[in-house]
């Protein structure tokens, strides 16, 4: 994860191995890896024993959705990051836990969850207003569009 001025990142060009987000915060970046396709997102980040801290899996849908996730076979802790199609995050679901089953529900209308390492959400301020920058949302509707 880098935190970046905001000119330097507002002239950063999106791709599609890297998020942005935005908050009264600051800025953040993280390489991501994308899964949007059934079997990336069925196997998410099973198996894995780490995950760099500037590093994380986004989940994109075709349309918005209610989701639910569980940490069957997941190794290590994470923050689940669920944002509507505009990119604008609607709840984040902290510190899963390593192994459990139990389902963390995304809610309603979500397009998209970035999973990135338990805490750090809470680190950096990421919270419900924060606003993600991706090319694989809907443009056309996207609050911080590429």
């Amino acid at each position: 994860m880098m935190l970046a001025s905001a000119p330097a990142a507002a002239l950063e060009a999106c791709d599609a191995g890297v998020v942005h987000l935005r908050g009264d915060w600051g800025l953040a970046r993280f390489a991501v890896e994308v899964a949007d396709d059934p079997a990336e997102q069925a196997q998410g980040l099973m198996h894995r024993e780490s995950l760099a801290s500037g590093a994380g899996m986004l989940f994109l849908y075709e349309s918005p959705r209610p989701v639910s996730f569980w940490m069957r076979n997941t190794l290590i802790p994470l923050d689940m990051i669920f944002l509507d199609k505009t990119g604008a995050v609607l709840r984040v679901h902290p510190e899963a836990v390593p192994l459990d089953e139990t389902p963390i529900d995304g809610g309603p209308g979500v397009q998209a969850v970035l999973e990135i390492n338990g805490g750090l959400a809470a680190r950096l301020g990421i919270a419900p207003g924060t606003e993600l920058r991706h090319p694989g949302l809907p443009q056309e509707a996207a609050a911080w569009p590429c």
